[in-house]
């Protein structure tokens, strides 16, 4: 029993602490923006070395490549929430735009964070061989669930969650729609849970060395979690206070105010250049209502 619940009881703790802290960082002053990123990319380079070099035999194997496939994300993760790493488009879905043209402009403004995540895919790919392939297994299910959160927020969710997201990408929003329920949505919530109960299996099945039944135990907690995230899409729960209260307020007040920036004609960002140009756009088009 402990041979599963040790390793399921470690992907919660990394997926709750290294969230935790990617939330507390970009709740921080931009000016420590730079500083964050870097280490993160510092981490990110640490962790495609240890992979390079590490092994396939034991239940530590596999929660060390787990540990660093989270690092190369968070790091990632860290570039898009700074704003940093996000798309081309850094201005609210106008009202009006509807049908292919609403998916081009939601496109625009997440495009090169979508083309960094399938660099760092292939940096885990390349610094191993294609070895670590539980590395890049856990990589892939957190890039998958993450884009079928992207897509159902897009098509439309009864929660939205929109705390979470900082408000120089306050903009994203626009791109969310409000609904009591999509097409997509029974998909994703019924094949993440099809694809963890594989993943239990093979992990309590006979015969199955160490190193598998840690590896397919906290693949299938990951993937749990993922699912976990898409079912608060239909509670009214908040998130973010899962992190801590003063995460929660943090958040909420970020959120106030970019409500309040996007009310004015105002791309919610903290840096004036960025708003100035903005608003130029704005007024080169119309303006957004």
């Amino acid at each position: 029993m402990s041979e599963v619940a040790i390793p399921a009881l470690i992907a919660l703790l990394l997926w709750w602490f290294s969230t935790g802290i990617i939330l507390y960082v970009v709740g921080l002053p931009p000016r420590t923006y730079r500083v964050s990123v870097a280490l993160s990319a510092a981490l990110g380079m640490l962790a495609l070395l240890v992979l390079a070099n590490g092994k396939q035999n034991t239940a530590w194997d596999a929660t060390t490549a787990f540990t660093c496939a989270l690092a190369v994300w968070g790091f990632v993760e860290m570039t898009f929430l700074t704003g940093y790493v996000t798309g081309s488009r850094k201005m609210p879905c106008p009202p009006d735009s509807k049908g292919w043209l609403r998916v081009r402009f939601a496109i625009e403004a997440i495009f090169y964070h979508e083309l960094l995540l399938l660099l760092a895919g292939a940096a885990i790919f390349a610094a191993t061989g294609g070895r670590a392939r539980f590395a890049l297994a856990v990589f892939a299910i957190l890039w998958v669930m993450r884009l079928s959160s992207k897509l159902n927020l897009f098509l439309g969710v009864p929660m939205l969650n929109a705390e979470l997201l900082p408000a120089q990408l306050g903009h994203l929003k626009s791109y969310f729609r409000r609904r009591s329920m999509n097409l997509l949505f029974p998909f994703s919530v019924a094949g993440s849970a099809v694809v963890t109960a594989v993943l239990i299996h093979r992990a309590s099945s006979d015969g199955a060395s160490e190193y598998s039944v840690a590896a397919y135990t906290l693949m299938a907690t990951l993937l749990a979690l993922g699912l976990l995230e898409h079912l608060f899409m239909l509670m009214p729960i908040p998130i973010a206070g899962l992190w801590g209260p003063q995460i929660k307020a943090r958040y909420k007040q970020a959120e106030e105010d970019a409500e309040r920036q996007l009310a004015r004609n105002a791309t919610p960002v903290v840096d004036l250049t960025a708003a100035r140009a903005h608003n130029r756009r704005i007024r080169s088009i119309g303006g957004i209502q």
